[in-house]
């Protein structure tokens, strides 16, 4: 599945110019707008895996838009890289101060636009492969973290490295903190390698038990009104939990 990027530039020539090298490049998926506006309008509505803006777009100060999509439920997480006509400091800091991941130079040239994207690809790889989501049915305890300890339980529909889909909602709203409790995917552990001098394996650090019901903090990012289900992004994967849900998705099962 390509990286799926969207990027918002002004300047009809550099976006020609970002889509004939995006063309090119099999694990790209490029996304185009010309103003501000529309780029909010994508990125509240889209996930995607990357956000490449200039430093003035029309219609929507870039910094101010930078600042929403932190905010926002669907893309708050994604890197974003911010095009400038020079290096400059004050330009960098403010960036930066919004949200920004990366600056470069707005490229002149094709060139230079496949360096971009080949230089930015492992942030965005990184997060596609967080939002993979494969089916995962398993009864999920959930506990309102209050002074009442509200309870619930529903069923998993879906399950990826950020987070799951729960139904039914309970209830709940977005924001909230719960504490979720479910059985992890069963998955197979990883082979011993040879022992070293000193007789310990080399794998021991991986080989962390994730046995019976887990329990991890989760924030609320989507609850939709008609409350028949909600989306949990995971606030407190542990690395062993986050193993077990990585071979998951990658058929380790």
């Amino acid at each position: 599945m390509p990286v799926k990027i969207l990027m918002a530039d002004g300047d009809p020539s550099v976006l020609e110019m970002a889509k004939a090298t995006a063309s090119s490049l099999q694990w790209c998926d490029l996304v185009t707008v010309d103003d501000g506006l529309q780029a909010e309008e994508r990125l509240q509505s889209v996930k995607f895996d990357g956000f490449v803006i200039a430093d003035r777009v029309p219609r929507v100060d870039a910094f101010e838009l930078v600042q929403r999509l932190k905010a926002s439920t669907m893309n708050a997480g994604i890197p974003i890289v911010m095009l400038t006509a020079e290096d400059n400091l004050d330009t960098m800091r403010r960036g930066f101060k919004a949200g920004v991941t990366f600056f470069s130079t707005k490229p002149s040239n094709r060139e230079r636009f496949y360096r971009l994207f080949n230089a930015t690809r492992g942030a965005m790889e990184n997060e596609r492969r967080r939002h993979y989501r494969l089916p995962y049915h398993t009864p999920v305890t959930c506990r309102l973290e209050d002074e009442r300890r509200s309870r619930f339980v529903g069923e998993s529909g879906e399950i990826s490295e950020g987070g799951m889909s729960v139904k039914p909602s309970g209830g709940i709203q977005v924001g909230q903190i719960l504490e979720v409790e479910f059985l992890l995917p069963q998955t197979s552990r990883p082979t011993p390698s040879a022992p070293q001098k000193s007789g310990k394996k080399l794998f021991a650090e991986r080989e962390m038990p994730v046995a019976g019901p887990q329990k991890i903090r989760a924030k609320v990012c989507y609850a939709p009104p008609s409350g028949e289900i909600i989306g949990l992004d995971f606030v407190s994967l542990t690395p062993a939990q986050r193993e077990v849900i990585r071979q998951y998705i990658a058929g380790g099962s």
